[in-house]
């Protein structure tokens, strides 16, 4: 495009945002037209995070409803907030109470967790998404300005109707967005929102409790004393003319709507809350003997929120002012000076570490007399977590260590392994001048993040027979495939505690640890291979772990327990490399689609003991030699022992009827429609299907490739079968799974190292 048309597209951007101001009348047309435009905080913070839909994850094992407004989606994820979707989703369900005045007005919102768990992607989070919603039509934010100009001279210059607005200069707007329907008095006011609240589609009503802030109290005022001492008939009508007052929308950012309260800002309780008095400034107004509303800098955390949301950051760091936030969710008012108070509407949430819970706690032994009860009754505490799931936790550790934000939202988890596993290439810079491309090799992110993972799991609940890694799957996907047969995670019996993802290996250590090893140049694996270039998972678990005993974060209890968890993750790891290696060498051994639709006829025409029609219209007969030869070549699980010729014994009959047609006739019902119909099952998509076709052992590298010997492969000699084997096994593994040649060559001879002790 050219730069005539990125500045229309701009135009578009900001015409579609702004509105033209308009009269008082012409806003309240509008709000009866659009009734969600007036809401008041709580209800304004609900529709926002509403407006952005929901979307199914699983998370601890359980499919759960998720707000898409926690993903950020309006800034293509950049500060998503992963995992902890129950937290997330009792904070919405707060708001939804606070919203509509069910007992929890008084509350605080507090947000609790260790560093590292998302809670300053919440603020963030907030912050673009509440900024973005308000520039949408359905979520259009409104405030009044004034204009008082020429009414301090004399009487005719006060006039009102038709006058003209001669200088946007003379117009100023409420310096803490007050809502525009506090304008009218309280009487009118109730009639209004009775009549709004009737339009509504849903059941929370929108209310408005406060009063004109003081700074449009002054204009107002001033306006109704003018008017009233000339003898103006409709005082109202002549004060909130178009030529004295207007409503305009706003965009909702910080400062306007938002108030944060950052750990390093300083003050005075009262000037962190509401702001302070500028002495010296004019005073265009006058204020009958009292400190002027208009001298006041309105940059306090609840000035700045007023409307919709405040912030209290690193709570910690202003305990004392918590103390001073006690009666503004209830009374939703303070003072600017002893004179002149505010009322308030906003939502607030304080975030913290635990350490603000250590000073809550400070006078608990005295029980009844703690100073600190009242503040800690008003305080409703949703607790961050380290994430326990291993997808989670992947997408974090790639977001940490490249540009990436973009949210997974996967089919199925067959694609979100794939995610999972799959390679990454970071750019590392070298000096000023250059940078070098380095590879984390394929399931080099899955294993740093399933060792974090498997830090934070309570390991006092593991089902008997399971491991952490296990647990950590369970979380992750909601089964586990033991041999042909998938267990759901509800058959484990296995449930969250408190003290999963209480504590843990945090993402930021293993991230500094990865990053730790991209700068490094030395040659990690082997002298003759240029792969210093190259990281394996076996390099970030054992940096991991070493690291752990030298690092503040952990105490010598932690480290040495985290220590001893690398052992089943390595294991784990190791047997998914140990699949990639074999399906790479199997991979012209694999049965086609065809071959095993064919089998899975014979084997429901063996079952019915007659002759069936297929799909194709085609009748199939039970063929006893084909079954036979499908069950020994392609499936290994039989010999010829196993039969009387081609008559299968017990174990081939319960096969087939437990194993194929139980399974196939399970997942049929499935996936079936509304009219109970079988819709096209792939055989390929059934569990045991897959699993006995998917995967291969060394029985079968043996039984197909006689003259191989896994001890040759660093180095086979040419022409032999071990050599012909190689080349195709790396070219299968860079085209199947994604390796580089380097991550290939590294990931076989790790892999063939611990197969020849045991090929014997």
């Amino acid at each position: 495009m050219s730069g005539e048309e990125y500045i229309g597209r701009a135009d578009d951007s900001l015409d579609a945002t702004y509105e033209a101001p308009m009269s008082l009348a012409e806003y309240v047309d509008t709000v009866l037209e659009t009734p969600g435009i007036a809401a008041h905080a709580s209800k304004y913070m609900l529709a926002a995070i509403e407006a952005a839909g929901t979307r199914t994850v699983i998370e601890e094992g359980e499919e759960k409803e998720r707000y898409r407004f926690f993903d950020d989606p309006y800034n293509d994820g950049e500060h998503a907030i992963l995992g902890n979707t129950e937290v997330l989703n009792a904070f919405v369900d707060d708001l939804r109470s606070i919203a509509a005045g069910r007992g929890k007005d008084e509350k605080i919102v507090w947000l609790e967790g260790p560093t590292a768990t998302g809670k300053s992607e919440l603020k963030r989070c907030l912050i673009n998404g509440l900024r973005e919603y308000s520039k949408t039509p359905e979520g259009r934010r409104y405030t009044v300005e004034w204009n008082v100009a020429g009414a301090g001279g004399s009487d005719s210059a006060l006039t009102y109707g038709d006058a003209p607005v001669e200088d946007e200069d003379d117009w100023y707007e409420s310096p803490v967005q007050v809502h525009p329907l506090t304008v009218f008095p309280a009487d009118v006011r109730t009639d209004l929102l009775a009549e709004i609240n009737e339009r509504l589609d849903d059941h929370i009503d929108i209310h408005v409790d406060g009063e004109l802030d003081p700074f449009s109290r002054e204009a107002y005022d001033y306006l109704e004393e003018q008017y009233r001492r000339q003898g103006t008939e409709d005082l109202f009508s002549a004060v909130t003319d178009p030529a004295h007052l207007r409503v305009k929308n706003f965009v909702v950012d910080v400062g306007h709507g938002i108030g944060v309260l950052h750990s390093e800002d300083e003050g005075t309780p009262k000037e962190r809350l509401v702001g302070s008095w500028m002495h010296g400034m004019l005073r265009e107004l006058d204020s009958r003997g009292r400190k002027n509303p208009q001298a006041f800098s309105y940059d306090g955390v609840l000035s700045q929120g007023n409307g919709l949301l405040t912030v209290v950051e690193d709570a910690a760091q202003h305990a004392d002012l918590l103390q001073k936030l006690l009666n503004v969710p209830d009374e939703s008012r303070v003072k600017l000076d002893k004179g002149i108070g505010m009322d308030v509407d906003t939502q607030l949430v304080i975030i913290s570490n635990p350490d603000l819970e250590a000073q809550l706690n400070q006078h608990a032994d005295r029980e009844g007399q703690d100073p600190l009860k009242a503040l800690k009754r008003r305080l409703d505490k949703h607790e961050f977590t380290y994430l326990t799931n291993l997808s989670l936790e992947a997408q974090l550790l790639r977001r940490e260590l490249t540009n990436e934000t973009t949210v997974w939202d996967p089919d199925s988890w067959e694609e979100l392994e794939t995610w999972i596993q799959e390679p990454v290439t970071v750019s590392v810079r070298d000096d000023v001048a250059s940078a070098t491309d380095k590879e984390l090799a394929p399931h080099t992110i899955e294993a740093a993040a399933l060792y974090a993972v498997a830090s934070r799991l309570d390991a006092s609940n593991v089902p008997n027979g399971l491991d952490l890694v296990d647990k950590a799957l369970l979380f992750d996907r909601g089964y586990l495939m033991e041999g042909d047969e998938r267990i759901d995670i509800d058959d484990y019996d296995l449930e969250t505690t408190d003290h999963d993802g209480d504590h843990g290996i945090p993402v930021t250590y293993v991230r500094d640890v990865v990053a730790d090893l991209l700068h490094e140049t030395q040659d990690r694996h082997h002298p003759d291979l240029p792969v210093e270039h190259v990281i394996m998972p076996r390099d970030v678990l054992n940096a991991v772990a070493e690291g752990m005993g030298d690092a503040p974060v952990f105490s010598a209890a932690e480290a040495t327990e985290y220590e001893e968890r690398v052992v089943p993750v390595k294991n784990h790891i190791f047997g998914e490399q140990e699949r990639d290696v074999l399906d790479a060498m199997m991979r012209d051994k694999r049965v086609d689609e065809a071959t095993v639709e064919e089998y899975i006829e014979h084997v429901y025409a063996w079952a019915s003991d007659d002759q069936i029609e297929n799909e194709r219209g085609e009748y199939v007969d039970p063929d006893p030699l084909k079954m036979k030869v499908f069950e020994i070549e392609h499936l290994g699980r039989f010999d010829e022992e196993n039969y009387d010729d081609n008559d299968p014994d017990e174990a081939v009959e319960a096969f087939r009827t437990d194993k194929i047609i139980t399974a196939l006739n399970r997942h049929a019902w499935q996936r079936r429609d509304e009219e109970f119909r079988v819709g096209d099952v792939s055989p390929k998509e059934i569990p045991v299907i897959k699993t006995v076709l998917g995967s291969h052992d060394w029985d079968d590298v043996k039984r197909t490739f006689e003259d191989f010997d896994p001890r040759q492969w660093d180095e086979p000699p040419s022409g032999t079968e071990t050599a012909r084997l190689k080349q195709m096994t790396i070219e299968n593994m860079v085209d199947m799974h994604g390796y580089s040649e380097a991550a290939a060559e590294l990931t076989s001879r790790h892999v063939m190292n611990q197969v020849s002790y045991r090929w014997d």
